[in-house]
């Protein structure tokens, strides 16, 4: 069974730092990309990062641009996404994702496999 388990998520302050993780089991997502994704309250899931196991090439959302960056280790099949200077308009649930076509998960969130999520709340 093909799991992505996030974790790392917590409350934070305004300028702070966490790193999340997506354990990925079942299968070796080594020719995947991945991808972290988030939704806050009463909006809709948006892209955050996403990493190519293939060049390493990352790419970034705007918002989070210089802010977090999205990291992988093969070997572990774990994906990470560092979260630095963190604002309250970040609180969200993250969710990590495996796609099968990179632009695919970069453009339209088409993915192959979602985690359950992880909490993040940054406060003001």
């Amino acid at each position: 069974q093909v799991q992505l388990v996030e974790s790392g998520g917590g409350l934070v302050q305004a300028g702070g730092s966490l790193r999340l993780s997506c354990a990925a089991s079942g299968r070796s997502f080594s020719n995947s990309p991945m991808g972290w994704f988030r939704q806050a309250p009463g909006k809709e899931r948006e892209f955050v990062a996403a990493i190519s196991w293939s060049g390493g090439s990352t790419y970034y959302a705007d918002s989070v641009k210089g802010r977090f960056t999205i990291s992988g280790d093969n070997a572990k099949n774990t994906v990470y996404l560092q979260l630095n200077s963190l604002k309250p308009e970040d609180t969200a649930v993250y969710y990590c994702a495996a796609g099968r076509e990179y632009q695919a998960l970069v453009r339209a969130g088409t993915a192959l496999y979602w985690g359950q999520g992880t909490q993040v709340t940054v406060s003001s």
